[in-house]
């Protein structure tokens, strides 16, 4: 029997329904580095689809902390071919440094999300997250000796990555598409969204992205996390985990992720979602 052997911490946080609060501030974190910018919005339908990379994303991430090493090894795999595409004029989603900035987003902002939603983690808890996070860049080329080895070298390289970002033309456009997508039905989610990545970021980031923000609006985040973290640990585990299993669920029942060959690529090729 093919067995899931996902690390422990892994498992527990990415089953948490409320880290899917932080998909909005995670892209925001991912695009404005301006490597990662260009390379979607070179090879990315955002705007038409935006959910869909969100969907991809939780293939990925699922599949990697929750499914059986064959649905781990798939999704991988999907993922590689998929980043082997997206490569032009700076850019390369294979390149080391990008695959460390966008593992070290996930990594960030599971813990932020699940210590404003759920609980505190120990020291030791986030020691052993973040050898596991590692996963989702060394499973896409990243070599694990690049990935920081503790929470204080991951604070160091956080400070040093964070200091170099630049919210340019294209990570605006993104943005805008990730708020207001073309599709109206999405509009009220995405407003949440928005709501959320302003308490999230930090004052520099958010006025780079032109995000509203005044004392009343951050009194009434401050209220949702402390409100959130009273109501939401209380509730069955079921729910909790709730996103995770009907991904999964998704997975199996259609034999693996089978993404989209709608997306749009470089100078008019087509190419596989992101």
């Amino acid at each position: 029997m093919n067995r899931s052997h996902s690390p422990p911490v892994l498992r527990r946080l990415n089953s948490e329904a409320s880290i899917l609060a932080g998909a909005g501030y995670a892209v925001l974190l991912q695009i404005a580095h301006p490597s990662v910018a260009r390379g979607v919005a070179a090879h990315s339908d955002f705007a038409a689809r935006p959910l869909d990379r969100l969907r991809g994303t939780l293939y990925y991430v699922y599949g990697t902390a929750l499914g059986t090493d064959e649905e781990r090894e798939r999704v991988q795999s999907i993922v590689r071919a998929m980043h082997r595409r997206v490569r032009g004029p700076g850019y390369d989603a294979l390149d080391p440094d990008l695959l460390l900035w966008v593992g070290a987003t996930l990594y960030h902002s599971a813990v932020r999300l699940y210590e404003l939603t759920v609980a505190d983690l120990t020291e030791e808890e986030r020691a052993v997250f973040l050898r596991e996070t590692a996963v989702y860049a060394t499973a896409l080329g990243l070599p694990q000796e690049r990935w920081p080895q503790s929470p204080r070298e991951f604070a160091d390289y956080w400070e040093r990555a964070y200091a170099r970002l630049d919210v340019g033309e294209d990570a605006l456009a993104l943005s805008r598409s990730l708020f207001r997508p073309d599709n109206p039905i999405l509009r009220p989610m995405c407003r949440a969204q928005r709501f959320l990545c302003g308490g999230l970021l930090d004052p520099e980031l958010r006025g780079q992205y032109g995000i509203p923000w005044s004392p009343a609006r951050q009194r009434r985040f401050d209220r949702l996390m402390r409100l959130t973290r009273s109501v939401y640990p209380r509730l069955p585990s079921g729910v909790r985990r709730l996103p995770s299993t009907l991904y999964l669920r998704s997975l199996r029942r259609h034999g693996g992720w089978k993404p989209s060959k709608t997306s749009r690529g470089s100078k008019g090729s087509r190419a596989p979602r992101r």
